[in-house]
Formats: C-alpha cells, sequence, structure tokens
C-alpha cells in the first residue's frame, strides 16, 4: 500500500531529522563549544598542580593529553552529526529525485499512463527510502547516544552494559511488554514469547547474582583488647612534638585513607618533593591524625606543635579560585583561598566545566589542603633546618669535596654557626641547594669572622647570581628602586647608634619608610616587574628584616649582590 509506505516513512524521516538529528547535533554544538572555552581554564589548573608540586612532568603531559582528547572527540561528534543530518535530508531529496526521474521513465520510455507510472515508481521508492531511513535512523540515534552520555573516560559498550545488567528491574519490565505484546492476536506470538523469555531469565540471572554478592561474608577487623595490667611510666609516654603537622575533623578522615580512594596523601608526598627539590633539603614527614575537637570539615596545620594555619573545607565540592580576571560569576557557597587569600567559591564537580570557561581556577579538595601546607612550608623553611639535616648536607657534600668539609666542620666552624647562616638565607627564601659554594664560601671567611650576619653577607654575594635570577629570570635588566642619599645616611647613623633591629628607628621615620616602601612595591607589581629594593650592604639587614613580613614582595639586596652581567635600571627613589 503506497500511502501506508509513504505515512510510515514520513514518520521515520520526522523522527530522525526533527528529533533524533537535530537534538543530536545541537549537544555535540553545545559540548564542543564548551570543551573549547575551557581548555585554558584546565591548563591553568594544570600548570598550577605542576608548580605546586602536586603532579609530576608525567602527569601533567598525560593529562594535557586527556584534554586534548576531550576538545578533539567532541569536535568530531560535532563534525559527526552535520554529516548524519546531511544523511537525513539527502534521504528526502533522493526520495523526491526518485519519485520524479521514475515518473519521467516510465511514461516517457515506456509509454506508460500517469497512473501507473505514479503507482509503480512511487511504490518502489517509497521502499527503497524505507529501506534506506531503517539504517539512517539507528545510525542518528547511534550518535545521539554517543554525545549525550555522561562521560568519554568510560568505553561505551561497557556503560551500555552495566546499565542494562547492573539493575534487574529494566529487564523484568522489558520481559512483561514483550509478553503481554506476545499474547496479542495476530502478532508474532513465537518471536515476542521468545524474547519475552530471554529477558526474564537475564532479570533473574542479574537477580540472583546481586543476592550472592550481597551475601558473600565480609572480614571483620581483628582487633586486640587493651591489657589492663598496669606497668611504670617510661619515657616511651613522653610524646615528641612532631615537626609538621595535619589533623582534621572527622568528615575529612576519607581524604587521608587510600582505601576510601583519599588523594590527600599523594598530594603532600608531592608537596614535600617539590619543596626538597627547591630549598636543597628533605622536607620531614607530615604527621597526620583526626581531632574530634576540630569542627567536621575543618583541617588545621601546625609546626612543632603549635597551629600554624586552620581553614574548614568541603570534601565533595570543589573550590573555583578566583585569579584576579574572570569573565562572570558561578554560583556556589562563597568562601577564601586558605592559602593565599584569594576570593572563591564552592561548587559542585559538574560546575568545574562551566566555572573553567569563566576564567576561574578549579581544584579539588585535597588540593586546597595540599597547597595551604605547601605555603606554610615555604614561610616556615628556616624553622623545619635543624643541625641534622645540616649534618646531613655535609655528609652529602662530603662524597664530592671532603677535604672541603674536613677543613670547615668543626676546624673553622661550629655546627650551630653553618645553621644559623643557611636558616638566614632560607628566611629570605634562599635555595641552599647550591651547598659546595656556600661551604667554600664559609671556609674563606671564616678565618675573618665568626659572626653568623657577616657570613651570611658573605654567602648571598656568592650566590647573587642565582638570587637575581630567581627574582627577575634571564632578563639583561633589573628594575629596581633605592633610598634617597639622606634616609640611608640616617639609617647608616642608627646602625652606629648600636640599633640592631628595625626597632631602633624612630617611629615617625619607620611608618613614613613602611608606607613609601608599601606603595613603590604596588606601582612596580601593577607594572609587572618585581619589587627589587638596592641598598648598601651595611643596611640591609637591617631593611630586609624591617619589610620582612610586612612587605613580602619586596627583595631587599646590596649593591655587591648584583652580578656584573646585570643592568641596573632605577624606577623611583623612596624617602622617609
Amino acid at each position: 500500500n503506497t500511502a501506508v509506505g509513504l505515512v510510515i516513512f514520513l514518520i521515520l524521516v520526522i523522527i530522525n531529522f526533527v528529533v533524533v538529528t537535530k537534538g543530536a547535533t545541537r549537544v555535540a554544538e553545545v559540548s564542543a563549544r564548551f570543551t573549547l572555552d575551557s581548555m585554558p581554564g584546565k591548563q591553568m589548573a594544570i600548570d598550577a598542580d605542576l608548580n605546586a608540586g602536586l603532579i609530576n612532568q608525567e602527569e601533567a603531559k598525560a593529562r594535557r593529553e586527556e584534554v586534548s582528547r576531550e576538545s578533539d572527540f567532541y569536535g568530531s561528534m560535532d563534525g559527526a552529526g552535520k554529516f548524519v543530518r546531511g544523511d537525513a535530508i539527502a534521504g528526502i531529496l533522493i526520495l523526491v529525485i526518485t519519485i520524479i526521474g521514475g515518473l519521467s521513465v516510465g511514461m516517457l520510455q515506456h509509454d506508460m499512463g500517469l497512473a501507473d507510472a505514479t503507482h509503480n515508481y512511487t511504490l518502489l521508492t517509497i521502499g527503497d527510502g524505507l529501506v534506506a531511513q531503517i539504517p539512517a535512523l539507528l545510525l542518528s540515534t547511534a550518535a545521539g547516544l554517543m554525545v549525550t552520555r555522561a562521560s568519554v573516560s568510560t568505553d561505551m559498550g561497557v556503560q551500555v552494559l552495566s546499565q542494562l545488567f547492573s539493575s534487574p528491574r529494566a529487564l523484568a519490565i522489558t520481559a512483561a511488554i514483550l509478553g503481554i505484546m506476545g499474547l496479542i492476536p495476530g502478532m508474532p506470538n513465537l518471536v515476542f514469547l521468545l524474547f519475552s523469555a530471554m529477558a526474564g531469565g537475564a532479570a533473574w540471572w542479574v537477580t540472583e547474582r546481586n543476592k550472592r554478592i550481597a551475601a558473600e561474608p565480609v572480614a571483620a577487623p581483628v582487633t586486640e583488647e587493651p591489657s589492663n595490667e598496669s606497668r611504670e611510666l617510661s619515657w616511651d609516654d613522653v610524646e615528641v612534638v612532631d615537626m609538621i603537622g595535619l589533623e582534621v575533623g572527622y568528615r575529612l578522615i576519607p581524604m587521608v585513607d587510600k582505601n576510601q580512594g583519599g588523594q590527600l596523601m599523594g598530594r603532600i608526598k608531592g608537596v614535600r618533593k617539590k619543596l626538597s627539590q627547591e630549598l636543597g633539603f628533605l622536607i620531614p614527614s607530615v604527621h597526620i591524625r583526626d581531632n574530634l575537637d576540630l569542627a567536621p570539615n575543618a583541617y588545621r596545620l601546625s609546626l612543632m606543635g603549635v597551629p600554624v594555619g586552620e581553614a574548614e573545607i568541603q570534601p565533595e565540592h570543589d573550590m573555583a579560585i578566583n585569579p584576579g580576571q574572570v569573565f562572570g560569576s558561578i554560583p556556589g557557597t562563597a568562601t577564601t583561598d586558605p592559602a593565599f587569600g584569594l576570593e572563591a567559591v564552592w561548587i559542585e564537580a559538574s560546575q568545574r566545566d562551566q566555572a573553567q570557561s569563566l576564567g576561574y581556577t578549579v581544584v579539588d579538595a585535597s588540593t586546597v589542603v595540599a597547597t595551604h601546607l605547601s605555603h606554610i612550608l615555604q614561610s616556615h623553611a628556616d624553622e623545619l633546618l635543624g643541625h641534622e639535616e645540616v649534618q646531613q648536607l655535609l655528609d652529602k657534600l662530603s662524597k664530592s669535596a671532603p677535604k672541603l668539609v674536613e677543613d670547615l666542620v668543626p676546624k673553622q666552624l661550629s655546627l650551630a654557626t653553618v645553621l644559623k647562616v643557611l636558616q638566614s638565607l632560607l628566611q629570605e627564601h634562599i635555595s641552599i641547594r647550591d651547598m659546595r659554594t656556600i661551604a667554600e664560601t664559609l671556609a674563606e671567611h671564616a678565618p675573618i669572622s665568626q659572626d653568623a650576619g657577616v657570613l651570611t653577607a658573605a654567602v648571598r654575594v656568592a650566590l647573587g647570581r642565582s638570587i637575581v635570577q630567581q627574582i627577575s629570570g634571564m632578563g639583561a635588566e633589573l628594575s629596581v628602586l633605592t633610598l634617597e642619599p639622606s634616609l640611608e645616611q640616617i639609617l647608616h647613623q642608627t646602625l652606629q647608634g648600636g640599633a640592631e633591629g628595625a626597632g631602633g628607628l624612630e617611629p615617625g621615620l619607620a611608618e613614613n619608610l613602611h608606607k613609601s616602601l608599601i606603595e613603590e612595591t604596588q606601582r612596580q607589581e601593577a607594572a609587572g616587574r618585581p619589587a627589587v629594593l638596592l641598598v648598601s650592604q651595611a643596611v640591609r639587614t637591617l631593611l630586609a628584616r624591617f619589610v620582612r613580613h610586612s612587605i613580602p614582595g619586596l627583595h631587599v639586596l646590596a649593591f655587591n649582590e648584583i652580578p656584573d652581567n646585570k643592568q641596573v635600571k632605577i624606577m623611583g627613589t623612596v624617602g622617609g
């Protein structure tokens, strides 16, 4: 029947073109657009994790390749959607062309009447169209399933099988519907009843499998009964203070438990490895424990048993950090980044791509804690270095320069003096990786002075190239600020009067100097340049101690610390 065939053909075309193909194409376009828009944010997040030591170069490369594959996938599916839509349109055009061509052939070449030609060739065309539209509809449906599935990280076949056979309910409902249709007179009863039996058998098998899994015994943890025997107290009962401690509330325990998928332990190990390589000595291990006195979502960082940082996080959410310039707001719970005090928002994991496309840097809760820990350890690196660590550094150096170490400690300097010098360097964020240069400089100047401050100044001069490069990079020019000659003369007189620190400055002068330094530092940072104050060697230590905590972005250098290959450009003069 031509009319019935035409109606069925039109129904298939409408479902294929209007419903499936148009929806799949739209989903592919939107997914490709959002994926490409979010790529810069994802790349920034990868770079931030790499710089924080949370991942290594191999992991960063793998994550960048994953981002690239994701964008390629959605771009390809966008193009595939256009092909599928074109196939549906081509089916309609081919139908019209075939009918016109058939009528022309029948009437002009075979001398058929209009009614006969219309009946024969329209019937053939509709049959051919039905045969072509059924696979086209299946192809469009498959493309729609590909672009609308929840994740691209799992194989499509695995997803389909897990969704079909994870619960027996869908199979049981399918078996019931097929069974009812198999009982209707005039239907292919045998086929429907056969498929109904197969679906029912599959539902029974899934039910029995789930029962067996649920009935498997779970091994109970073996606990030892505490001994009630009394014993004398000993030194073992005196707890040693942890150098680095992390206490977590009870809701954060899964983050540090590898058996529950916690990633915080791995992140902390990455932070320790990165800082050890940058600072030049082994960062002690972090002792993690739970603390029921804390809020459920809170954690606390401590050094030598003294709390130095505390914050609350939401372990099931991601933190979207505003780096300073974003292209819109995102709904969520407003908060503050505990490490650097930046504005941030707690968002759902499903909002990650949207936040990255708006310019936010998105990190998970484990990364928030690890970044906070990294910032704390960098700020207090000098407190983590002790006699044992210095001895380890000297023992390592003695393998390549045994005579140097033998002549230095304890013949020329005590271990305590070397420790003070290294701690002074770490206080100003100077790496002690070049231990050979440090030891040679100490051996050269030890006969002249045993004062740790004088020796530190000599070591800074020897490490001048490394210090300046850490501040300004490989550029040939160094932009600096200087002091007015009259102000520097006042500081010289203050030192000659016996004042060892900034407390010896007259209060009004100290306040004006501090205000001027803050303004110049902000001006330099706004221009994209590092803030460097260049002064004489005599007053460098005084000013460095003066601005260390209040203006952490200002670097105080002495004239003789600048390498010969660096050109100094004075950007401003600071007066009191």
